[in-house]
């Protein structure tokens, strides 16, 4: 959970275990140790909103750190107010494998996944 200077608790996101995991083996397999993950909203996608990742070594003064066994996850505030409560995952199947965000704020979103609608 991230907080404010005032100590107040501000909005959050959950980083998952395999998630943790999953980003700590791509920083390793990538050699950007002191990089973490930035995870953002902008829009497009077939639903009116889209996630994004990718790894960051510059934070922003608008930069909220969220942190799971050692791992960076930076989401900015924009963002955040689409994401407060969300949980980011990383998840194998048939499929494939791929980060998924359970986002509780998405009315509605796609098949992929990967874009979604507020109400």
């Amino acid at each position: 959970m991230a907080e404010s200077d005032s100590g107040v608790a501000e909005r959050r996101i959950t980083v998952t275990d395999n998630a943790a995991r999953r980003i700590a083996m791509l920083k390793e397999q990538e050699h950007c140790e002191n990089a973490f993950l930035r995870v953002a909203v902008s829009g497009g996608g077939c639903s009116g909103f889209r996630y994004g990742f990718s790894f960051d070594e510059e934070r922003h003064e608008d930069d909220v750190l969220f942190e799971k066994d050692g791992v960076a996850v930076v989401v900015d505030s924009v963002s955040l107010t689409f994401l407060d409560g969300a949980e980011i995952d990383f998840v194998e199947d048939l499929i494939g494998a791929s980060f998924q965000i359970r986002n509780p704020n998405a009315a509605s979103s796609c098949g992929c996944g990967n874009s979604f609608s507020i109400a």
